[in-house]
């Protein structure tokens, strides 16, 4: 398999700096971290570091930074992409990467079938593909081919999820948008048939995740936008139901007249296993907000605002286990310019975060200390790649990240000329290769 050829104009200017991801099993037998082009995982039942095996013709492990990594609803897979253009799908039993998938472009974003028997995965230039894993048994897949499914065309998705059901797959964007498109029987035919589309954010949507239980079982979906709020939607109707104003809630606004400048995005946010509960990670914040979920009311309010490790702790990613109650936060980037540490990162876990009536009691959510995390320092010592780092270089790394995130999502506004002057220097043009 060939290397796709690089685009005119491409570079790696406004995507180089790069946050850290955690993901972790769905029984908590591992954690995944990933940091810059660096994908590190520990595996919980032997207690030690996992050793990644990738022998696909495309070269091994990645070559740029990461940009999702997930683990699939049963455990059995766990997808890692990013920058670099390719989509590697490892089984969780061998550590082998099963298969390799090259993208046109740089891959924001990723999604795994309930059933995983489909990869999906979304590109820079709005296009979400589909990969057919016709065999999930751990064996090493060859020559496996993505075919379009859907598309935002030239809007950034930034999400992918696929409802409870399996009925529907999600779609976020950065122009605003939350797209439910139908499933189909035959999905490698593509995608046709849009349930709704649900519309009220007023900057980019940068997450999503579904609420169910069994009373509502076709499940509610939360969504986090750069317009600092968290809202709550049918997926049926695309109706918006409820929205809290996170930002607000964290005191990050002011009454200074000059709330543009103050709003800080939703960077992430996860749930609980019954709905109840939603963790909020903002740009700015140091530590989390805790929405409750009324499903039977359909309405958002604050639990808690939580801060963690002293002060200096802005999570840039979050994930809920669900036979724990767990909640596992990182902080941190790579390519840090400027910096002895060019990539970094911190875990943190609070317990607690399963429990329906968590916001009547402080004390349900504690910070775990670190030889009180599953795994302990050895867990640290992987997912981290060092068990100490200064504090104030979280602040700088939180601070690059917010322009590189500002860089990316936030639409940007060009004269007529400057607009022409892109239509006729546009960087999705491919080098015609020579015969």
């Amino acid at each position: 398999m060939e290397d796709t050829p690089m685009e005119f104009g491409e570079s790696n200017k406004d995507t180089e700096i790069a946050p850290a991801l955690i993901a972790v099993h769905p029984t908590q037998e591992s954690v995944a971290a990933a940091v810059g082009p660096d994908l590190r995982i520990f595996d919980l039942r032997q207690n030690s570091a996992v050793s990644l095996k990738d022998d696909s013709s495309v070269g091994s492990l990645h070559k740029d930074s990461i940009r999702v990594v997930r683990y699939g609803a049963n455990g059995k897979l766990l997808v890692s992409a990013g920058d670099d253009k390719l989509v590697k799908v490892w089984s969780t039993e061998s550590w082998h990467c099963i298969t390799t998938v090259c993208s046109e472009k740089r891959v924001s974003a990723v999604a795994i079938s309930n059933d995983g028997l489909y990869v999906c995965f979304a590109d820079k230039f709005g296009v979400v593909w589909i990969v057919d894993l016709d065999r999930p048994d751990g064996q090493v897949h060859v020559g496996k081919k993505a075919v379009p499914l859907l598309s935002h065309y030239c809007s950034i998705i930034t999400s992918l999820e696929f409802s409870p059901d399996g009925k529907f797959i999600l779609s976020a964007d950065r122009d605003f948008k939350i797209r439910a498109t139908v499933f189909p029987k035959n999905p490698l035919d593509g995608a046709h048939e849009i349930q709704s589309f649900c519309l009220g954010h007023t900057e980019f949507v940068s997450c999503l995740a579904f609420l169910w239980t069994e009373e509502y079982p076709q499940g509610f979906v939360v969504s986090g936008s750069g317009d600092s709020t968290v809202r709550l939607w049918d997926i049926l109707s695309g109706s918006l139901l409820d929205a809290c104003e996170v930002g607000e809630k964290a005191g990050l606004l002011g009454s200074n007249g000059r709330e543009a400048e103050c709003y800080s995005a939703v960077t992430d946010l996860c749930s609980n296993p019954d709905g109840s509960l939603v963790a909020v990670a903002l740009q700015s914040f140091q530590g989390i907000i805790l929405l409750k979920c009324n499903l039977s009311t359909q309405t958002l309010s604050l639990a808690k605002v939580v801060s963690i490790g002293g002060g200096t702790f802005i999570p840039t990613s979050l994930q809920m286990c669900s036979s724990t109650g767990l909640l596992w936060m990182v902080t941190g980037v790579s390519n840090l310019r400027g910096s002895e540490c060019p990539s970094l990162a911190r875990v943190r876990v609070i317990s607690g975060v399963n429990k329906s009536n968590s916001d009547s009691d402080t004390r349900e959510h504690q910070e775990l200390e670190d030889n009180e995390i599953p795994g302990g320092t050895s867990l640290l010592k992987n997912l981290q790649g060092s068990l100490s780092y200064g504090e104030e270089v979280f602040l700088a790394a939180a601070e690059a990240l917010k322009t590189a995130m500002s860089n990316l999502l936030v639409k940007k506004q060009y004269s007529t000329e400057k607009r022409d002057f892109r239509k006729r220097t546009r960087n999705d043009k491919k080098i015609k290769q020579r015969k």
